[in-house]
């Protein structure tokens, strides 16, 4: 059954198809023109990505258009009447601008024009927003970051808009709107304008995109080079600075996401419109790297929730559904194709028609999701996260040893996360915040954030004298990095080191995600080796999602009462459940998620003990997720080890009442030192051993040999595995 807005659309289609509209030449064509309008207009009730996307647009635009239309004096802070009321304006004159072209309607146009004329009326007559406040202000908007947002939507609007325009309505709106808006961004706020930062991106998309489309080649190449045009800021510094090589945002894939959607809008601009700049081949290739650095650092298609991130942002958020449109009408790689599937949406514009029409004729591959290092840094020189998946893409291990991560950065130098089988098993905490949760203090970030979310214990990382990272100071984190010593993808293995963190401590974490033919799903490894010349208190908390369903021993519980961990550095804001002294040999701590059991081994020194806690305390407004925490401890050491395994097993079924294997196959862990070599021992039911021998040297060229217990390992390198069947004895 056709709806009602594709059938104005396949109407219209068919009474323009010799008309003026399609007729005259393609408009400057940002991301659409003319001609891939009618295309889109001809073809739209064949491709049912592409109906639904502009369906989706049609019903949201007439529902807009249906109530009166308004522009506000700018008067609210974010979240405010008038700051919302203005986005949705913006947004408006895109949709109904394309539309127009899409489907020939004139009350589209219409209503775009009207707008545009009443935005040319009210810029004159305002100044800068009256709350401001420590932002960098805007004119329409409390900071200038919406302001350039709003115009790389409008400029989009007003290309598609000038074959109706008269010679007098684009004067009135250039002169009025158009080019005051410029200088406002570039001139009047030309410190934002030269930042090598997300806001400088977009102000500089803003201002290139306007000159695109005025023909102000002025106005392209200050966006491109900065208001110098020496190259020092602007757009193509943006490109060198704020992505490794490998296309990894130092901010973590959440703020990559939003970072990314004026350098690929703006690039794709420009190569359409200008493309002797081969922008997209600039810094060999980094656009499209971070277009695929995003995908990547997915799972289940949700980010990794690396430094301030809403856990629910995926691969579905607008930025990337641009980013995936315009990478495969750029590469036609057909893995992409099954990302924007999974998206159920497309842009419209060219490239989206080019998706739509390609995953119409079934041309999808699955996109490889593989084990990969993404280096941190311009020069890819500050460390990284390396994302370690099995062969069937079901479990995927993340270790982050990159850089602080600027302001939205956590203190969590080598912590890591894990998900399998469509769960996020062993967790972080993201940000603390409700975004556009107006009853969560406007949506923004929470006190919890800084309290909390951000410190050290918040992580599944090491924390030292109940202290965060760098004691928690921004400015300190930022002069250095953590360093991956060795990546191993064919080990599906890494060993990264954190020398900074604390004064005279450094510590050492080898991970990997072992696949042996011992076990039916992949064995996480984790060894941490801590150095120091004076005595600590270690500890080292690991966030389980799930319900616990075995401990090896008995731990000592709170019944009655309760009390923090800790007075501050985010201690204060774990209740302390439970602990369970262990003296030199394994403990076992075993949870259910999803239908999987979860059994976390560790190996620990006398005096050591496992505290179990629970987020919540001293949350008197409730914004805390109630959320566990398993802490390892180590009290009075210098060097020292802590070494786990965690082993993914069973099943439980509720609906059939059924549970398979809800116990571990591990029954023994050892840690063996030899000077600068080590073995780490894991053995199975029925004598099985899975070994993993490490050197301290990198080399990965170096012999090594080591004997324990009558046998001889021999490796070559950082690391190796070995596999022993219950017959080779010890």
């Amino acid at each position: 059954m056709v709806s009602n807005i594709l059938r104005s659309i396949l109407l219209g289609a068919l009474v323009l198809s010799s008309a003026q509209l399609w007729a005259t030449a393609p408009t400057s064509g940002l991301l659409l023109n003319s001609v891939e309008a009618k295309g889109i207009s001809q073809q739209v009730a064949e491709l049912p990505l592409l109906a639904k996307s502009v369906e989706a647009m049609a019903e949201g635009l007439n529902a807009f258009m249906s109530i009166d239309m308004d522009v506000p004096v700018p008067r609210d802070a974010g979240g405010g009447y008038t700051h919302e009321r203005h986005k949705k304006n913006g947004q408006a004159i895109y949709e109904a601008a394309t539309l127009y072209q899409v489907t020939g309607e004139q009350r589209y146009a219409d209503f775009a024009v009207a707008l545009l004329l009443r935005y040319a009326d009210l810029y004159p007559k305002i100044g800068p927003h009256p709350e401001h406040k420590h932002q960098a202000p805007g004119k329409l908007f409390w900071q200038i970051l919406n302001d350039a947002v709003w115009l790389v939507y409008v400029i989009q609007g007003y290309d598609q808009l000038q074959d109706v325009l008269t010679p007098e309505q684009k004067e009135l709106i250039a002169r009025n709107l158009l080019n005051p808006y410029v200088k406002y961004l570039s001139v009047d706020s030309s410190e934002t304008f030269n930042k090598v930062h997300n806001h400088g991106t977009w102000a500089a998309a803003a201002v290139g995109m306007t000159g695109l489309v005025l023909g102000n080649q002025e106005y392209v190449d200050i966006a491109l080079k900065g208001s110098a045009k020496d190259g020092h800021s602007g757009f193509l510094k943006q490109i060198e600075a704020l992505f490794s090589p490998d296309g990894y945002y130092t901010e973590g894939p959440y703020y990559q996401r939003y970072a990314l959607m004026p350098f690929v809008v703006f690039a794709r601009a420009l190569d359409r419109v200008q493309p002797q700049w081969d922008i997209f081949k600039y810094r060999d290739g980094v656009l499209l790297k971070a277009i695929y650095a995003c995908i990547n650092l997915s799972y289940n298609n949700l980010f990794f929730p690396l430094n301030d991130a809403i856990k629910d942002k995926g691969l579905d958020t607008i930025e990337l559904v641009y980013g995936v449109d315009i990478a495969y009408a750029l590469t036609k790689d057909k893995g992409l194709l099954s990302v924007a599937a999974n998206q159920q949406q497309v842009i419209v514009s060219g490239d989206g028609l080019l998706v739509a029409q390609a995953i119409a004729a079934q041309q999808q591959q699955p996109f490889d999701y593989s084990s990969m290092l993404f280096r941190d840094g311009a020069n890819g020189d500050e460390g990284g996260v390396a994302v370690l998946r099995s062969d069937d893409a079901k479990s995927a291990l993340v270790v982050k040893a990159a850089g602080q991560g600027m302001g939205h950065g956590h203190f969590d130098r080598l912590g890591w996360l894990y998900y399998d089988h469509g769960n996020e098993i062993v967790s972080d905490y993201g940000a603390a915040r409700y975004l556009n949760v107006v009853t969560k203090r406007g949506g923004v970030y929470l006190p919890e954030n800084n309290t909390w979310a951000k410190q050290s214990i918040a992580h599944n990382t090491l924390v030292v004298d109940e202290r965060s990272h760098f004691n928690g100071k921004l400015g300190k984190a930022s002069e250095s990095s953590a360093k991956v010593s060795v990546f191993s993808d064919k080990l599906n293995a890494v060993s990264v080191v954190e020398a900074n963190a604390y004064p005279g401590v450094s510590f050492e974490r080898t991970m990997g995600l072992i696949q042996t033919a011992l076990l039916d799903s992949p064995l996480v490894l984790d060894l941490m080796t801590i150095r120091s010349s004076t005595k600590h208190q270690y500890d080292l908390p690991l966030h389980y999602a799930g319900q616990l369903t075995y401990i090896s021993e008995q731990p000592k519980v709170a019944l009655n009462t309760m009390e923090t961990l800790g007075k501050k550095h985010g201690y204060q804001h774990l209740w302390k459940k439970g602990w369970l002294p262990v003296n030199g040999s394994a403990a076992q701590v075993t949870w259910l998620k999803g239908n999987r059991f979860y059994s976390l081994n560790t190996l620990l020194p006398k005096d050591s003990q496992i505290l179990f806690a629970e987020l919540g305390a001293n949350d008197p407004e409730f914004n805390l997720r109630r959320e566990n925490a398993l802490v390892l401890r180590q009290t009075g050491r210098k060097d020292t080890h802590f070494v786990s395994v965690l082993e993914s097993h069973g099943e439980y079924n509720g609906v059939r009442e059924y549970t398979k294997q809800p116990t571990s196959q591990v029954r023994g862990l050892e840690h063996h030192v030899d000077k600068d070599l080590s073995l780490v021992l894991v053995e199975l039911d029925g004598g099985a051993r899975i070994v993993v021998a490490k050197a301290d040297s990198v080399d990965p060229d170096q012999q090594h040999t080591l004997a324990f217990n009558g046998k001889r390992y021999q490796w070559r390198g950082h690391l190796a595995i070995f596999e022993e069947s219950s017959n080779d004895g010890k």
